[in-house]
């Protein structure tokens, strides 16, 4: 499977909530897409259906293609905890998902571009894979060339103006340098994801 590049708003309506951000067109039309919109009766569905559908949520909030997302949930299973919550941890831990956090990017998909496109350093070091987990204390700063790109100024200053500041990551905005403290407490993760479902779904 390729990693989705198509509309934002039409997969959201299919979730029933904004997943990849504030989406002014969703707001409009919260409803799920097609063509008999909200009027189309919805068959009740199965729990394989349920427990699908929070894997797909899941993936496509934080942008991860299915060989990975199964990599990360071996990987939490094999730790000893609760499973789900390591799992949201690990995906809160990517290095695409921090830069936005960091508000460095408006979305995952522009931090994962920004990754890509080595304008981000971990610890000093030039880096351009977004699926990188961050330890804690991991430092994270903008390229020096690249501080001056409108685009990174702009969410920079916006973050600096009243944006959120996670609990779990330190932010420095003179410096375009920030740190990832500690991986989350499930409570303090914003996203509105049932860990529990995917849980059971791989489980079965």
């Amino acid at each position: 499977m390729a990693r989705y590049t198509g509309p934002t708003t039409k997969k959201a309506r299919a979730f029933g909530e904004p997943i990849f951000g504030y989406d002014k067109a969703y707001e409009k039309r919260k409803f799920p897409p097609g063509q008999h919109g909200n009027t189309k009766k919805r068959k009740q569905r199965s729990d394989y259906a349920v427990q699908l559908t929070e894997k797909q949520k899941a993936k496509y909030t934080y942008g991860v293609l299915e060989r990975q997302f199964r990599k990360l949930f071996e990987k939490a299973a094999a730790k000893s905890g609760v499973t789900g919550e390591i799992l949201l941890q690990l995906l809160e831990s990517r290095l695409d998902n921090v830069v936005f956090r960091m508000g460095i990017a408006k979305t995952r998909r522009a931090a994962r571009q920004l990754v890509s496109h080595k304008h981000i350093l971990v610890d000093g070091i030039l880096t351009n894979i977004p699926s990188m987990l961050l330890k804690p204390g991991s430092v994270i700063s903008v390229r020096g060339k690249s501080k001056e790109i409108d685009i990174i100024k702009g969410n920079v200053t916006a973050k600096r103006d009243g944006n959120k500041i996670f609990g779990w990551i330190e932010w420095n905005g003179d410096k375009m340098e920030g740190r990832y403290l500690a991986h989350p407490e499930r409570e303090k993760i914003p996203e509105n994801i049932n860990e529990q479902l995917i849980v059971e779904l791989y489980s079965k």
